[in-house]
């Protein structure tokens, strides 16, 4: 298996979705919650975007 590493707007994209998940555990601003467990979705999809921008190459 070849990883590439991920381009700055792929980690961006990632960097972003898990602050959002922590700030909103963590209640330093309220956020509407619209889906139960909100935060933990929030850091997979995170996760999944960091993942498949190393997966796939020129992402």
């Amino acid at each position: 298996m070849r990883l590439n590493p991920p381009t700055i707007l792929i980690f961006l994209i990632s960097f972003v979705l898990a602050t959002l998940a922590l700030i909103t555990k963590l209640g330093f601003v309220p956020v509407p919650r619209y889906l139960p467990h909100q935060e933990f979705w929030l850091a997979i999809i995170a996760y999944l975007t960091l993942m498949i921008g190393n997966l796939v190459r020129g992402l």
